[in-house]
């Protein structure tokens, strides 16, 4: 995971130390997902700010998931601008290793949320696409491409291959999940806890599975296809 220090959005300086740096390996930077660590920052108090900063990124191709260090009302503002918090101080939400051997399947997963408190996707998710439910689940019945991103402040489900990145409970709801009929994805978070693609094991990759928050570390069981 990419953490990018930003103190100010509109800093030009910024912009073109970026620049430079994904000049040296563009091809490493494609479309990664990025954290913005804005610890001491007294900018970021609007929605707006963030929002500037993730088209900044996307003229970079990069991708702005989330933020680091953020104040409440920074991290308020983040969270309407579509991003999660990754809590840098504490070592459990940086990348987990593997988890451990869990059974084979788990219970089935659970319906979504009543009351019409979910957002309904039926058509497939493009590389570059960003999708967030706020304060709902996400129900996707198509696949999801490779550089998409899912974002719902409850459970996230694809009934179909998830390679993008899925980014459940968004606003911290430890007991959202994630499911998808096929995991290949780049990233899975929980409540700010998240593995990347390198650290999912392998018996799970291509297999149907849940991913939830087991106290402080995300965890993948196989379900029925």
């Amino acid at each position: 995971m990419m953490v990018i220090r930003m103190e100010d959005p509109h800093d030009p300086d910024f912009a073109v130390e970026l620049g430079r740096q994904i000049a040296l390996s563009p091809r490493f930077f494609d479309q990664a997902p990025v954290v913005l660590d804005i610890k001491g920052s007294l900018a970021f108090m609007d929605p707006s700010e963030f929002e500037e900063a993730k088209a900044l990124l996307q003229r970079h191709k990069l991708v702005a998931i989330g933020v680091q260090n953020a104040s409440a009302a920074q991290l308020r503002a983040a969270q309407a601008a579509g991003l999660t918090n990754f809590n840098a101080s504490s070592p459990s939400r940086r990348v987990s290793d593997a988890p451990a051997p869990s059974p084979r399947t788990a219970p089935p997963p659970p319906p979504p949320s009543p009351g019409g408190r979910s957002k309904l996707v039926t058509t497939p998710v493009r590389s570059g696409a960003q999708i967030y439910a706020r304060g709902a689940d996400l129900i996707v019945t198509a696949s999801v491409s490779p550089g998409a991103e899912l974002i719902a402040d409850g459970h996230i489900h694809v009934y179909g291959t998830l390679r993008g990145r899925a980014i459940a409970g968004a606003q911290g709801d430890a007991e959202a999940r994630i499911f998808c009929k096929r995991l290949e994805a780049e990233l899975v978070s929980v409540a700010g806890h998240y593995l990347v693609s390198e650290n999912i094991a392998r018996e799970y990759l291509g297999q149907a599975v849940q991913i939830s928050l087991d106290e402080d570390r995300l965890a993948i069981t196989r379900t029925a296809a």
